[in-house]
């Protein structure tokens, strides 16, 4: 019975350290950390050879620089441990019945958004023939008090009239990022925090900086409507989301917000 009991553990102890692998390269994936992280596994592995061979200057050396990279490491992967707690920490008990199904491991029949997501797309949609800008902020997990409170706070149901009025150009509300929650817009004229990616590429400005910003740092989810092309984009964790149609987008939305 202990046999069998290790061997469970065992299998269990691979399985957690493959899933924390793949979540960390998952992270960096598309970054220059991921040089970074690659550099670290060889050095590492290198370290470990060397101990092996009982090369044991070579080993020594190394084992100091791993010792003291450690601190620096919190330092270079600042943004990316940022988004690695962020993504536990922010995980909905009441809202999922199972933490696996956060991890995207389980995929259950979807339930229905309490966001009208058609209203928020189709808005989108009108404002990009019209080339009308906007930034459409969309709440899950993470709080957004602490941007809310830069805009003005409002307590509006989501209709499409209310979302292209907000935007229209001569609106005084049309500067900023819109905040909805729970289905209703909360602000208007909020200040997002700014990406420090260099990778975006220049045809992006500000608005599609700050989506990409807020996605960072919360698991909102963001749309951007260019004022220059028209294009809607639609930004998850600090990365941009290809998508084809119109159904598409909505059906992306709508299981990203379950």
């Amino acid at each position: 019975m202990d046999l069998i009991n290790l061997r469970i553990l065992d299998i269990l102890d691979i399985v957690l350290v493959a899933l924390l692998l793949y979540y960390i390269y998952k992270l960096v994936k598309g970054t220059a950390a991921i040089n970074i992280f690659i550099g670290i596994v060889i050095i590492y592995l290198v370290w470990k050879l060397t101990q092996f061979l009982a090369m044991e200057m070579l080993s020594s050396v190394l084992g100091e620089f791993i010792g003291v990279g450690m601190f620096a490491l919190i330092v270079v992967f600042q943004q990316e441990i940022r988004k690695f707690l962020l993504m536990i920490g922010s995980t909905n008990f009441g809202r999922r019945r199972k933490f696996l199904r956060q991890l995207k491991f389980i995929r259950d029949t979807p339930e229905d958004s309490l966001t009208d997501v058609n209203a928020i797309v189709t808005a989108c949609k009108k404002m990009g023939d019209s080339y009308t800008g906007a930034l459409i902020v969309i709440k899950r997990n993470t709080s957004l008090d602490f941007v809310k409170t830069s805009g003005d706070e409002l307590d509006i149901l989501v209709k499409t009239p209310i979302i292209e009025s907000i935007f229209y150009k001569n609106s005084p509300l049309h500067d900023g990022a819109m905040i909805i929650e729970d289905n209703r817009i909360l602000a208007t004229r909020v200040i997002l925090p700014v990406t420090n990616d260099r990778d975006i590429p220049l045809r992006f400005g500000l608005r599609h900086r700050a989506a990409v910003g807020i996605t960072e740092k919360t698991d909102a989810l963001a749309l951007i409507v260019s004022e220059e092309t028209g294009q809607i984009s639609y930004v998850k964790n600090g990365e941009f989301i290809i998508f084809k149609t119109q159904e598409e987008l909505i059906e992306k939305i709508k299981r990203d917000l379950v």
